[in-house]
């Protein structure tokens, strides 16, 4: 059996940024144990996973577009929401398969997810809002992190907010020190150039840091929109390859506007 491979950049701004995503179309699902298989073998941060095939659940397509039925996995775990490889199949898609379309939405563990393209060839990604509640910051974390809290919050992930951009970019996290965390820390602070900037970590899920995190951005977008007083924000996320977000948060959604940049395509040979 042979399976598409499509190696796509998502939130990247240039060549070589943003975060790449393994996208692999299936015309129906395999066993849970190959798709882990696969993303391992991938050993990207995340590989998506999609078919035609909707579940009962989910109700039917939402629309007269394109629907698949979406699901993400690191090299360690199926995980409940993923930004930038949702953005990434949007993309691939949207221009190997429906150029005449563009929206188009996916059914996964998060329900309901949309992407549309823009007339300047970007893409929106439409998540969920997420909510954070403020806690007192947990001294494991802090100390595998290695920074200097000025408060927390947890909800999806546990988030540390410091003084200043410096120490977001300048922290050398030790992961061999890292709390169990049901999916991971997000390090952020105010940014010079941008709203905000952030790091991920999620050495629990497979994935120690993430590039270019984009369902970390539902819980920022929403924090930082508080925080700072308007709902459009300009995000930066500060790992080695960095990546740029556009963010709004519009009633309960967030909207997060970024590029992709294509790597490969490829085909992978399955054994029988």
């Amino acid at each position: 059996m042979e399976v598409l491979l499509h190696q796509i950049d998502a939130f990247a701004d240039a060549p070589f940024s943003g975060n790449p995503a393994a996208v692999m179309p299936l015309p129906t699902w395999l066993p849970d144990t190959l798709l882990q298989q696969l993303a391992e073998e991938n050993n990207l941060a995340e590989t998506a996973f999609y078919t035609s095939q909707l579940p009962p659940e989910a109700g039917g397509p939402p629309g007269d577009w394109p629907a698949f039925h979406l699901r993400w996995f690191t090299p360690a775990v199926e995980v409940d929401m993923c930004g930038h490889a949702t953005l990434a199949s949007a993309a691939q898609i949207i221009s190997d398969i429906h150029p005449e379309h563009d929206r188009v939405s996916f059914y996964t563990r998060s329900g309901w997810l949309h992407v549309d393209r823009t007339d300047d060839d970007e893409y929106v990604l439409n998540l969920p809002a997420l909510a954070s509640v403020q806690v007192d910051p947990d001294p494991a974390l802090v100390a595998a992190l290695g920074v200097t809290p000025v408060r927390a919050y947890t909800g999806q992930d546990e988030i540390i907010v410091v003084a200043g951009e410096d120490e977001v970019r300048s922290a050398t996290p030790d992961f061999g020190a890292f709390p169990q965390l049901p999916r991971g820390a997000v390090l952020t602070a105010p940014g010079r150039s941008s709203d905000f900037v952030s790091r991920f970590f999620g050495p629990g899920v497979g994935v120690p840091e993430d590039p270019v995190t984009g369902s970390a951005h539902a819980q920022l977008v929403p924090l930082w929109a508080r925080e700072l007083g308007h709902s459009t924000l300009t995000a930066r996320q500060l790992s080695r390859r960095g990546g740029t977000l556009r963010g709004e948060l519009a009633d309960n959604r967030v909207l997060l506007l970024g590029r992709c940049r294509r790597y490969l395509d490829g085909v992978v040979t399955l054994p029988d």
